[in-house]
Formats: structure tokens, C-alpha cells, sequence
């Protein structure tokens, strides 16, 4: 076994993107995989189901818990699931470990895993179909010793990052992004389009298509998945006039759907009731819109947005069982989203690109990229809170129920959005970088 046959074991499962963790002595079954200490932007490689609070009540402070579909690989490629594997996050340190990747899994390498030998290496292949294989040697394996002679590997935290095309070890993910947006910006007009299963191109044509297009070029398939696009880059399009004119442009960052308040229990029809207005396009419609920030004033309907759970003094989640909540003048919350929500929607911006784009619709709907983008690198959860508690980010909801009086048909669209000046404010200072692509 050598590396270049692990490279295809990964490349047969699917996997565009691998992840490499150096374990040390104390990274073992029982004591758990260090994979972040200090931040929690590391989640954002994994492709994990939502984290959910545990209050057990073996931990005073309360720890959040997200699933991983994950397999063990053996040398023929034959995966053995561990069901129990799960990433934990420590909001109170911030830590994340990996756990339970032993238990339930009939050929887990035990015996590696355990041996607190410095020097292992733990693979993590991350497939389209948001699965995760694992693979592990020891230190003095043939591949262990391949993979130390790799110079120049990105990192992310205590984490190597690498692509995989083509059973192709892909270094420098940055660099080749950056090509490949080139290549699109010098395209020009490219008709608007989607990528579907099995690499079927299909029109598009709505009015947010600008990225479903660049998805397209890049090979991204339209799959509704939470993690980032490509080889571990978010693509984040947004619309302006002019390439030179994108200050204040919105930027939607989400659109998560409530899982608490009346919103959840009494279901989307009780809440415009409740909550919503008749439209002034129709009387037979009812709407509810209107920006709200977290210390903002209460707009239609007396709706306010509160963070529960931080300390506005301290930038710092406090109790991780809460989140955001939009209250009435009764306190009553009307929706809410909780922490582990809104942290599994925005981990997927740890690294993310953003690229104006230009539509036109004659002689028919087609976009043109802009060669100025904005590269984002090192964000984690705590980013987004700051900047929700500061205004910078805000909740945008364009909901509406056509035909309230025969069959009501509600279209939802819960948003939280940004500014396009603010979005530095999403990263440590001097990890927003402002790229031309006609200059690399």
C-alpha cells in the first residue's frame, strides 16, 4: 500500500477534497482526536448532520454534538461504517474532537488508533455525496513516509488540506481556484444553467441564477448540501450593476429555517396569521418582510431580533442551548433559531470566495464574472455572532402566502445577510484578501 493507491481508494469513493491529521500521543479512542484547539473554523472541512446540545448533565457546561456519516477503509477499498463517530464541539474553550470512531464499526484499526505511537496519520477523504472515509498508518509506513516528503501543504489549524482530482493530489487548492475562475471571468457572457445528477446541464431561469452558472463551470452540482463547494471553497456570487460599483450590495449568508418558537410548533400558516400582514399587491396574499437587527427597533408587528445565551461585553456564547430569537412586545417568541442551527449553515464560510457578476437578459438570460473577487480565509462561528450582536448582519425574512382565502400556498425564505463592505468583518484581520484574477 502506497500512496498513490490510497489517492485512488479516495478518488473511488467519490472524494474531491482530503484532510490529514498528524495524531499525537494522547489522540486515541478514549481520549478522543484533537482536530481544533482555539477556534472551530475546522468544522467547516466536515460534512456533519446539525449539532445538537447534550445536556447529559456530566458536563456543567453544555457541549454540541453533530453525526458524520464516516467509514473505515481497508486496502481493497471496502468501506466498514462507524456509527457512532461524531465531532464535539467545546464552545466554552472553544475545542473540537473527534469521537466514537471505534464503536459499532466491525473493522475499525483499532490497534493503530490506540497504540500512542506519535506520528500516525489520520486520512479523512470528504466526498460530493457528503460522506467521510477514514484511513490510518502508522509512522513508519510506506505512506507516512511519502506523505512527509510533500512540501508546501495548505493547512488549516493542526489539519493538512489537500484536493483530489483525477486521482491527483492537488496541493494548492488556492491556486487552482483562482485559474479557474480566471478561465470563467474571460468567458464573458455564459448562458445561464445548472449542473444536475450524473453531469446533466439543464437550464436555469430564475432570478437566482447567477450561481447555479458559476457552479456549473466549476463542475459544482446542484445538491442543496451544507458544505462548501469546491475542493473546499465556498463560491459565494452576488449580483451588482457595475464590477467597480459593489459597495453595499446584499449578500445572503443563509437561509435557515426556524427550529423554535410559534414559527416551529404552530407551523408557517399560524405564524402569517399571526404575525404576517395582508399584501398590498393583492388582498388575497399576506407578507411578512422587513429587516430586523439585534438592537434594533421592533417594525411591523412589534417583531424584535435578541441574541439569548451571549455576553454582549465578553463577544462570547455564554450558554450554547440557546440562540437567536425574534420576540413580541409579550416576550413570546415568535421564531427562533438555536446556536447549533446557525453554526451548522455557517461553518461552509472558513474558506470562501466572492465574485460579482454582471446578468443581462437579451438575447437571453446570461452572466459575466467579474476578474475582482474576494477571497476569505480562517472565520469561524463566533464571527458570525460578533457581527449579528453589531447589526452587521441581519435577519431579511421574504416570506409570503399566496391564495390565504382557498388553498394557501406559503413561500418561505428565512435570510440572514450582510452588506458586501461588511463582510471582512467575517474574518480575522488581514484574511480578506482582494484578488485580480487578470493579475495571476
Amino acid at each position: 500500500m502506497n500512496l498513490k493507491n490510497l489517492i485512488k481508494l479516495f478518488g473511488d469513493k467519490n472524494c474531491t477534497k482530503l484532510y490529514v491529521k498528524e495524531l499525537q500521543r494522547n489522540n486515541n479512542s478514549k481520549q478522543q482526536i484533537y482536530i481544533a484547539t482555539g477556534d472551530t473554523q475546522i468544522l467547516s472541512l466536515f460534512p456533519t448532520g446539525d449539532f445538537k446540545a447534550n445536556t447529559d448533565g456530566k458536563r456543567k457546561n453544555v457541549t454540541l454534538h453533530a453525526s458524520i456519516k464516516f467509514s473505515w477503509l481497508d486496502e481493497e477499498g471496502v468501506a466498514y461504517p462507524a456509527p457512532q463517530a461524531k465531532f464535539i464541539l467545546y464552545p466554552d474553550y472553544p475545542e473540537v474532537r473527534f469521537s466514537g470512531f471505534i464503536r459499532g464499526s466491525k473493522k475499525a484499526p483499532s490497534e493503530i488508533l490506540n497504540n500512542q505511537i506519535p506520528g500516525r496519520l489520520l486520512f479523512f477523504g470528504v466526498s460530493n455525496d457528503e460522506e467521510v472515509f477514514g484511513f490510518v498508518v502508522g509512522p513508519e509506513s510506506e505512506i507516512a513516509q511519502e506523505f512527509s516528503n510533500l512540501k508546501n501543504l495548505e493547512r488549516i489549524g493542526v489539519i493538512y488540506s489537500l484536493g483530489i482530482i483525477k486521482e491527483k493530489i492537488i496541493k494548492d487548492t488556492r491556486q487552482l481556484l483562482l485559474k479557474e475562475l480566471k478561465r470563467i471571468h474571460l468567458q464573458r457572457w455564459i448562458t445561464s444553467k445548472q449542473l444536475g445528477k450524473n453531469n446533466v446541464i439543464s437550464p436555469c431561469n430564475t432570478d437566482r441564477c447567477g450561481g447555479p452558472t458559476l457552479e456549473a463551470e466549476l463542475g459544482v452540482i446542484q445538491n442543496g448540501l451544507s458544505a462548501p463547494d469546491y475542493l473546499g471553497w465556498e463560491i459565494k456570487q452576488f449580483g451588482v450593476k457595475e464590477f467597480d460599483k459593489i459597495r453595499g450590495i446584499k449578500i445572503t449568508l443563509m437561509t435557515p429555517e426556524p427550529d423554535g418558537g410559534y414559527y416551529k410548533d404552530k407551523g408557517v400558516l399560524e405564524f402569517m396569521n399571526e404575525y404576517g400582514y395582508l399584501s398590498t399587491k393583492t388582498s388575497d396574499r399576506r407578507d411578512f418582510t422587513g429587516q430586523r437587527r439585534v438592537g434594533g427597533l421592533k417594525p411591523k408587528k412589534r417583531l424584535k431580533l435578541i441574541i439569548d445565551g451571549f455576553d454582549f461585553n465578553t463577544k462570547k456564547i455564554m450558554d450554547a442551548s440557546k440562540g437567536v430569537l425574534l420576540i413580541d412586545n409579550d416576550d413570546s417568541i415568535a421564531a427562533s433559531w438555536s446556536f447549533s442551527k446557525l453554526l451548522d449553515k455557517f461553518k461552509k464560510y472558513n474558506r470562501a470566495s466572492y465574485v460579482p457578476s454582471i446578468k443581462r437578459m437579451e438575447p437571453e438570460r446570461q452572466y459575466h464574472y467579474s476578474n475582482k473577487i474576494q477571497l476569505g480565509i480562517g472565520t469561524d462561528f463566533s464571527y458570525f455572532i460578533n457581527a449579528l450582536s453589531e447589526g452587521k448582519i441581519y435577519y431579511d425574512p421574504a416570506i409570503h402566502v399566496e391564495n390565504i382565502s382557498t388553498k394557501p400556498n406559503p413561500k418561505t425564505r428565512n435570510q440572514f445577510r450582510i452588506l458586501s463592505h461588511h463582510l471582512s468583518d467575517l474574518y480575522p484581520d488581514m484574511n480578506m484578501e482582494q484578488v485580480d484574477l487578470l493579475e495571476i
